[in-house]
């Protein structure tokens, strides 16, 4: 099964999420997934088996516990696929970036004057200086 086929599921995506904060036990994830989903015990197990089949997950057995943990290898393969793609958002980001820079700016700046700096509380200036004081 292909990497998106495993992702393109909402529970196995909300799956891998809780795996993502630190191992779980099968039994708090089919909680969750229950009271999300609405899914049974039985459907849950089916998720964390492809899951596990799949290599995004792995499993350790401490006594009748099942411990779930998230694999990272097979999200690489993900990751190397959106690379390709990276470049497209990481434009508009920049260019977002450069925009919201400028409204800072802006907000700054009084109307066809220079920007304002905040000033300089304690300096000798403001002692000596009557205009720094306002008056």
């Amino acid at each position: 099964m292909h990497a998106f086929d495993i992702l393109g599921d909402p529970v196995r995506r909300r799956i891998l999420e809780l795996l993502a904060d630190g191992e779980q036990t099968s039994g708090a994830i089919t909680d969750v997934i229950r009271a999300e989903f609405g899914l049974s015990q039985p459907a849950v197990s089916q998720h964390l088996r492809v899951l596990r089949d799949s290599g995004f997950a792995s499993v350790r057995a401490e006594g009748a516990r099942r411990f779930y943990a998230v694999a990272p290898a097979p999200l690489s393969e993900v990751d190397a696929w959106l690379d390709r793609f990276r470049r497209l958002w990481e434009q508009r980001l920049d260019a977002l970036a450069t925009e919201l820079a400028r409204g800072r700016r802006a907000a700054r700046t009084p109307a066809g004057g220079e920007p304002t700096r905040p000033a300089e509380s304690g300096t000798d200036a403001d002692k000596t200086d009557p205009s720094a004081r306002g008056t």
